[in-house]
């Protein structure tokens, strides 16, 4: 099954972990590029375009939604199961600087 993992964080959280932790982090990242994955850092930006109404609009703001963390990055992994990919992703920056991952499985597998 593939898995798209969107990774929310900011600067202040990863800002608070040791270098040993961010050396820790960052090698859970290199395990899941060497899988084989789809993985990279965003932006922290964002422009949301809708067109609801036949009205197109586009704004440009920190952050997508109601959510108070930026989308930093994202990844698509292969795994046998969601268990696999909370595994894979539960030591990644993000997830250990007090951001999370959301996991959303594709629906074509």
């Amino acid at each position: 099954m593939r898995f798209l993992c969107l990774a929310y964080g900011d600067e202040d959280g990863w800002n608070s972990l040791s270098t040993a932790e961010k050396d820790e982090a960052l090698a859970h990242d290199d395990a899941i590029n060497r899988r084989g994955s789809l993985m990279a850092p965003v932006k922290t930006t964002v422009k949301t375009v809708s067109n609801w109404g036949r009205n197109l609009e586009v704004i440009d703001r920190p952050y997508s939604g109601e959510d108070k963390l930026p989308l930093a990055g994202f990844s698509v992994i292969q795994a046998e199961s969601v268990e696999e990919v909370i595994d894979l992703v539960a030591n990644t920056p993000c997830a250990r600087a007090n951001g999370y991952i959301e996991i959303r499985p594709f629906l074509d597998d």
